[in-house]
């Protein structure tokens, strides 16, 4: 027979354990709204192209072995022509550095959207004219930020906004300064892995993943000029995040994350394209 003690003991114990789930499932929930690459089955292959110069290989690889370990995703390499204006190629993710120029900007991803949800295409860019300099050109950093940006390519958002490290490259932890020997938030953490189940639970009947390794209409690119990202719908409060939106004359939809410096976020909380 239970007694009063018991009863309260139990209230405690369940309390406790949905604090837990609660928790967990918070810090796990971090997809880019619905979207992803559209499949018939798990796991699936994506096609990646490493069309990345000077030390940024060893980066890349080191990413995309991290992603591997996803049971969902595997990936294939994909051998292209493209030069750092990196654009997007149908059923691949297209990966680049180059010197894009003091625009504010230290790393972009973007992909594009059919059918509301169905990434198509996809594409990372890493800007040299911040990381060649001393403040940014470190391993930590740039490997912080070219995992990022290959798992928003999947459909995967930020765990958080506000500087602090999750122990995982898609939070907004900073590799620079005082913290860049901190090899924190360099990789991807078990919530991302978890993230990326809830993602494709799901089956589709088409598969974009397969389409055919293409250019991309005009439409669909994201070029050196910040205005092809269309117009911004979000940033975060400390100025580090941006996400832009453009629909395109073909119903699809273009969506970039941006990644500002350290010094572009400085100037406040404003469209940072337009801060020069």
């Amino acid at each position: 027979m239970f007694t009063a003690s018991h009863r309260r003991l139990l209230v405690v114990a369940v309390i406790s354990l949905a604090f837990v789930a609660l928790v967990s499932t918070t810090r796990a929930n971090h997809a880019w709204g619905s979207y992803h690459w559209a499949r018939t089955s798990n796991p699936f292959t994506l096609r990646i192209a490493n069309n990345m110069t000077g030390t940024w290989p060893t980066y890349f690889n080191t990413a995309v072995s991290d992603w591997d370990k996803s049971t969902v995703i595997t990936f294939a390499p994909y051998v292209s022509t493209a030069n750092k204006r990196c654009p997007m190629v149908a059923g691949t993710v297209q990966v680049c550095n180059g010197t894009y120029g003091s625009n504010g900007w230290l790393g972009l991803a973007s992909i594009n959207i059919t059918n509301g949800v169905h990434i198509t295409q996809g594409s990372a860019k890493m800007n040299d004219t911040y990381f060649n300099s001393a403040t940014y050109n470190n391993p930590n950093e740039k490997l912080h930020v070219v995992c990022q940006e290959i798992g928003h390519t999947f459909g995967l958002g930020h765990t958080s906004e506000d500087g602090s490290s999750q122990n995982t490259c898609m939070d907004y932890f900073s590799n620079t300064g005082a913290n860049a020997g901190s090899t924190a938030s360099t990789h991807p953490n078990q919530h991302d892995y978890d993230q990326l189940l809830s993602i494709y639970a799901h089956l589709d009947s088409t598969n974009t993943a397969t389409s055919s390794a293409s250019k991309s209409a005009g439409q669909s690119e994201v070029t050196d000029d910040p205005n092809s990202w269309g117009h911004m719908v979000s940033q975060s409060a400390n100025g580090r995040s941006s996400t832009y939106e453009r629909y395109n004359s073909d119903n699809s939809k273009t969506i970039t994350h941006v990644t500002w410096t350290e010094e572009a976020a400085s100037r406040g909380n404003s469209d940072h394209r337009y801060d020069h």
